[in-house]
């Protein structure tokens, strides 16, 4: 198997899937509610454990939710974590759940 990962959004199941291969790698599930896409459970397949693909695999679908013109709402704690990580995407996070990714002071 090669270690070529690519992200694709499956509209159909409501997730993000990453894939090395044709081998699904893992997702994360979201549901569509108003202008927000609320995160509900992301998940690497243990044997793709330990190489990057969670956080390359939440980038794509924020970038997705930024491009689409939806708000965030991170319930999903990796995702929560990923946008506390990484700032440039707490913009998106619909105001009323800013508290799951803003670090206490």
């Amino acid at each position: 198997m090669s270690t070529d990962a690519r992200v694709a959004h499956n509209a159909a199941a409501s997730r993000y899937e990453i894939l090395l291969d044709d081998t699904l790698a893992g997702f994360a599930q979201y549901r569509l509610r108003g202008g927000s896409m609320v995160f509900t459970h992301t998940e690497v397949r243990d044997e793709f454990a330990g190489r990057g693909l969670g956080g390359r695999l939440v980038g794509a679908a924020l970038d997705g939710a930024r491009a689409a013109g939806l708000r965030v709402v991170p319930l999903c704690s990796f995702v929560a974590w990923y946008i506390e990580k990484h700032p440039e995407y707490r913009g998106l996070v619909d105001n009323d759940y800013r508290g799951l990714v803003d670090t206490p002071e």
